[in-house]
């Protein structure tokens, strides 16, 4: 009898948005001619750019060219793109293409990446939190079941509300690794770069490794936050960065995303030596990916060209006049709400003694729209309620006209 992984068992039934799905697939059955507005899970509405088309459309024609044809290619990816990311991502910053590795999504980054450490690593995870960083851990073994706190035994948790002004303080003890995600999902809340150089002064001290997930970097509009964790000084020794263009370039079903892993991030070995972590990573990749697709790479290569930054700031300008009214209706309904601002999503403090679930379903059956519970992102989630910018602008304008009606008695 083959045994399975007992670590699974330890995952909640559902994952956070199948759950919403399963809810709303029940409500469309039982109404099935009203029109839902869906601004919940963060997939996005524009069509990819004309740039990336074009990329696209000539990279599948020389596939069918045996002069130009493509196969296999590096699984670090394709040394056209890795040089155009350091260029165009991090000049200035001490990353060179080297440590570039062009993948799938953020998403299988963030949560492949934990495999290059120990099954009894320390993980501090913020809270709220994408649900990711802490179910990829779940499942290698470095937290026990879910404790009838909504928290995983065994994982550090580090609340962000709007008590600490959902700014995450520092763990009371040392941990091994440290996930942070700026502009902040779900919360859509930054940090400045002196709140980030905190963070990398903490892994340098105690020789922890940050797990920096910029996936939102490109929706920045304050001076004063950074869009990569490399502007801190020193962060280049002890963090690992993710970007996607999934949000800024509209790739959600692409796919294509990056990590970014210095030379000088390591780990200690069995033999308590150190270790490079891009090596491990390298080593990794090569064993269990095949790269990222040809054609694929070639329209995120077209991302960074002067048309395609262009067209590129055009759709996120969109998103952000869309999370700009939905914040906007909030305020006006009374709620207090954070994000909207440097992120695409709305973060809206419920009134006291109201639930978040309950919201979902009051804003489902009474407005007909579908956003997420903050609760599914965490114990401290509770109380709180996400919604995206990433509806289309016509759909935006009527989710907010359904707001200034909604009641949430």
């Amino acid at each position: 009898m083959a045994t399975v992984n007992p670590y699974y068992s330890n995952l909640p039934g559902n994952y956070l948005f199948a759950e919403i799905a399963r809810r709303v697939k029940e409500y469309c059955a039982s109404h099935p001619d009203n029109k839902l507005i869906r601004l919940g899970i963060g997939d996005v509405t524009q069509p990819l750019v004309p740039a990336v088309i074009a990329a696209l459309e000539k990279a599948v024609r020389e596939q069918a060219d045996a002069a130009t044809f493509m196969g296999y290619g590096p699984e670090q990816g394709y040394a056209f793109l890795r040089e155009t990311v350091a260029f165009a991502c991090y000049d200035g910053l001490g990353i060179d293409a080297d440590d570039i590795f062009i993948s799938d999504g953020a998403k299988c980054d963030i949560g492949n990446f934990q495999e290059l450490f120990a099954g009894d690593a320390t993980v501090a995870i913020t809270d709220p939190v994408y649900p990711v960083y802490a179910d990829s851990n779940v499942m290698a073994g470095r937290a026990g079941p879910l404790g009838e706190n909504g928290r995983f035994k065994g994982m550090v948790y580090l609340p962000c509300t709007a008590a600490n002004g959902f700014v995450p303080e520092l763990p009371k003890d040392r941990v091994d690794i440290i996930y942070l995600c700026y502009p902040n999902n779900p919360t859509g809340t930054v940090l400045t770069k002196a709140q980030l150089a905190v963070w990398v002064d903490y892994a340098r001290e105690n020789d922890s490794v940050i797990f920096f997930d910029a996936a939102y970097e490109a929706f920045i509009r304050s001076d004063d936050v950074p869009h990569s964790i490399y502007e801190i000084e020193g962060a280049r020794d002890v963090a690992v960065e993710f970007r996607s263009y999934s949000k800024s370039a509209g790739f959600t079903g692409l796919r294509c995303g990056f990590a970014v892993v210095p030379p000088g991030v390591s780990g200690v070995g069995p033999d308590r030596k150190r270790v490079a972590l891009r090596d491990m990573w390298n080593r990794r990749q090569t064993t269990k990916y095949n790269g990222c697709p040809y054609i694929v790479q070639r329209a995120a290569e077209a991302v960074h060209t002067p048309e395609g930054r262009k067209q590129c700031r055009a759709v996120i300008d969109l998103y952000m006049k869309n999370a700009a009214k939905i914040r906007d209706a909030f305020l006006g309904l009374g709620l207090t709400v954070a994000g909207g601002v440097d992120a695409p999503y709305v973060w809206v403090t419920l009134p006291a003694g109201m639930d978040s679930w309950s919201f979902f379903d009051a804003l489902l059956n009474r407005a007909e729209i579908v956003g997420t519970p903050g609760a599914g992102f965490g114990p401290s989630g509770e109380g709180y309620f996400r919604l995206t910018g990433f509806g289309n602008p016509a759909q935006t304008v009527e989710a907010v006209e359904r707001l200034k009606t909604f009641r949430m008695e």
